[in-house]
């Protein structure tokens, strides 16, 4: 290796770098739900995948009357799913509304399966009268939902 000349002067090059830098400090201090006058913490569980989907399915209905997705045809591309799969969410609005209601309204899922299924909502968004619609829902789901009785609004 050889040394540089003493002659040589070094010049430190001055340089300044301005970034944004974002940190989060995750799991210390106090939880919302903690503080005082916050509101109660949630149930324990997880929210139906079936709530979820009819809650997805009122999102999309809502963009496309917006204007915002002219077809479901692009929201099948943004969402990077089939149109199929867009066609058979948008089916659960073919509900009864009081149906769609007790769908949303559905208990957290504490362990365990969902107790329905959107593919078992299938026959019953297919059927067009709303009274048949209910019918086929308490023969259904009577029982279903954690061990009580998902109750429907409206004349059978």
């Amino acid at each position: 290796m050889t040394n540089p000349p003493e002659s040589v002067e070094r010049h430190p090059a001055t340089q300044s770098i301005t970034t944004t830098a974002r940190f989060v400090v995750g799991g210390r201090g106090r939880a919302a739900s903690e503080q005082p006058g916050s509101a109660p913490t949630p149930l324990p569980g997880r929210i139906p995948r079936v709530a979820r989907l009819m809650a997805l399915a009122l999102r999309f209905d809502a963009l496309v009357r917006e204007g915002s997705v002219s077809t479901q045809a692009d929201l099948a591309a943004v969402g990077h799913v089939t149109r199929a799969r867009v066609t058979q969410i948008m089916n659960l609005l073919h509900l009864a509304p009081d149906l769609q209601e007790a769908i949303l309204d559905l208990p957290p899922v504490r362990a365990g399966r969902d107790p329905i299924t959107e593919h078992d909502l299938r026959p019953i968004a297919a059927e067009v009268e709303w009274a048949a619609q209910r019918s086929l829902w308490r023969r259904h789901y009577q029982t279903r939902a954690a061990g009580a009785s998902i109750r429907v609004g409206g004349p059978a």
